[in-house]
């Protein structure tokens, strides 16, 4: 045997689950801390989805037991409809397997591989099986033992049973017996639950963690618009992509694969893009579009030239029904649940549009109040990032904004305010720098929006610092001349013998009409007993249900 076919004997597939059982790292399994909080964000972002797919206000349940040193027993409940039984080995059981990959709508998983990857890293490093109880409120629990066939990407169920109950319950409980450290900071299960009930509202969370019961109550009970599924925009299809559907599409012309595979493609723009790219016939001497031209027979160089003639079609842009932003009423309910602060902004963008996918920016901007430091809280369809922030692009747009502008203090790049900022990006598709789904990729587009975002609600937060400070400053000037008013009484009664009291009394209502002239009218605190109400500020609203731009807490 030469030395190539030696060579060509050794070479073998691999499945999915192999690839990610030695490189779990790329799924952010690369430490027991932060293992813990991937498993716990896997299923409670199934369990928020879930819920708000079947419109039901989500109550989530996490509790976390240890075990022995390093083991801990995780479980995650949530109220949804539930997982019929013939699907939950699949889709515990299996990588890749998901309704998610295949559907243009914001929804939290992307890729089919989060909760199926939190099983196999359980198995890997305890040898448990994952074990799921589900129902779909019929009467009928299932409860499944699960395990992965690493070599085959398949499930192996270890036990299976069907319980009948007289409690109409339906929802999903997974739990998971895995090697892990609990720790409690802005980058665990902990903070992770916060910064989740700051950007979903409406959920009811109970925490009970090896030190305790936490409760993060709903502030709302209104889930936001559900989001609709639309086709790909043309603009965002790469040259390989147009070659596979149009080698897969089951229309019988060019127009009617233009028209049904795409979103908001008609038959006149059909048209142009076919004639732009030379795809036509001669009718009477002069080129018509060939529309009756068969998918299949497109060649690779008639591909290229529709890849190159969509960017000079005026087309639609892409429908937003597909986003379900948080908007202000949202941001702003969550921000003041949470944080307790003294102002509150909010910003949502308008639709933007990169590679042909629809995205919205949203942000939130919390001041004062119980807030002690600056601290960025960054998220991705409602989901919190809490790691690799210095590649995100939120961050890199935090960092361009000249925050002096706005009264905002800087040291060295860094905010000293008691500042909270709150960026949200909603996306059929979301930009991650990786399988980790940690940050969000440094596309202009999107700096551009997020810049946009802060800038506006920073104006905000500018103004109401202006009335603040000069408030405080007239304050402060106010108590000076009250301080001095009683030795001037003094010095005047003595002139004049004229009664101490009442000079001092008339001084005093001289300065208080004084300083409620400079202040519009209204009067003057001490900066310790200051009114919190002057957040409350005026503009128009961009929200349809004409919610405040900011408020306050007063």
């Amino acid at each position: 045997m030469g030395i190539a076919e030696e060579m060509g004997s050794k070479q073998r597939a691999i499945s999915v689950s192999q690839f990610f059982e030695k490189n779990r790292h790329l799924l952010g399994y690369d430490n027991k801390a932060k293992a813990m909080l991937i498993i716990v964000k896997e299923a409670v972002d199934n369990g928020l989805d879930a819920c708000e797919e079947a419109r039901i206000l989500p109550e989530i349940f996490v509790g976390i037991k240890q075990l022995e040193e390093e083991k801990f027993e995780i479980k995650i409940r949530d109220n949804g409809p539930g997982v019929v039984k013939e699907q939950i080995p699949k889709i515990f059981g299996r990588l890749l397997y998901g309704s998610k990959f295949h559907r243009l709508r914001q929804t939290r998983g992307q890729q089919g591989l989060g909760i199926s990857c939190a099983v196999l890293y359980s198995q890997l490093t305890t040898g448990s099986p994952t074990t799921i109880v589900s129902s779909t409120g019929d009467g009928k629990t299932h409860k499944y033992q699960i395990r992965i066939d690493v070599a085959k990407n398949k499930p192996m169920i270890v036990e299976t049973n069907v319980e009948d109950s007289e409690e109409r319950w339906h929802g999903t409980e997974v739990t998971f017996t895995s090697e892990a450290n609990y720790r409690e900071n802005k980058q665990s299960v902990l903070g992770y639950l916060k910064q989740t009930a700051i950007s979903n509202p409406y959920a009811d969370i109970v925490f009970e963690s090896p030190n305790g019961r936490v409760e993060f109550k709903r502030g709302l009970y209104r889930l936001p618009p559900e989001p609709k599924e639309i086709m790909p925009h043309i603009e965002g299809v790469e040259l390989g992509v147009l070659m596979r559907m149009l080698g897969e599409t089951k229309a019988r012309t060019v127009q009617t694969f233009f028209t049904t595979e795409f979103s908001r493609l008609g038959k006149r723009s059909a048209n142009d893009i076919l004639l732009k790219a030379g795809i036509t016939k001669q009718v009477d001497g002069r080129p018509i579009p060939d529309v009756r031209l068969r998918p299949s027979r497109v060649t690779d160089e008639q591909a290229r030239d529709i890849i190159h003639a969509v960017k000079h079609v005026k087309l639609i842009r892409p429908p937003t029904d597909c986003l379900s932003p948080l908007g202000m009423n949202l941001i702003n309910s969550g921000l003041m649940k949470e944080l307790n602060p003294e102002f509150v902004a909010s910003v949502t963008r308008p639709t933007a549009v990169y590679r042909g996918w629809p995205f919205q920016i949203e942000v939130g901007l919390a001041f004062g109040g119980s807030l002690q430091a600056f601290n960025l809280l960054r998220f991705a369809n409602r989901v919190p990032l809490l790691y690799q922030g210095g590649v995100c692009a939120i961050t890199k747009a935090v960092a361009e904004t000249d925050w002096r502008r706005y009264s905002i203090e800087v040291n060295r790049g860094s905010i000293e305010e008691p500042l909270v900022i709150f960026a949200h990006m909603a996306s059929v598709w979301v930009p991650f720098t990786s399988e980790s789904k940690e940050a969000i990729a440094n596309y202009d587009v999107i700096i551009k929006e997020i810049k946009l975002a802060l800038q506006e609600c920073a104006r905000k937060l500018s103004v109401w610092l202006s009335g603040k400070r000069k408030r405080a400053m007239l304050s402060k000037k106010k108590s000076i001349f009250e301080l001095y008013a009683g030795e001037t009484a003094h010095a005047l009664s003595t002139m004049t013998e004229y009664p101490k009291e009442e000079i001092k009394q008339k001084m005093l209502q001289i300065i208080n009409e004084k300083w409620e002239e400079l202040n519009g009218g209204e009067t003057i605190e001490e900066v310790e007993g200051e009114d919190q109400d002057s957040g409350e500020g005026s503009g128009e609203s961009d929200s349809e249900e004409g919610e405040p731009e900011y408020s306050s807490a007063g």
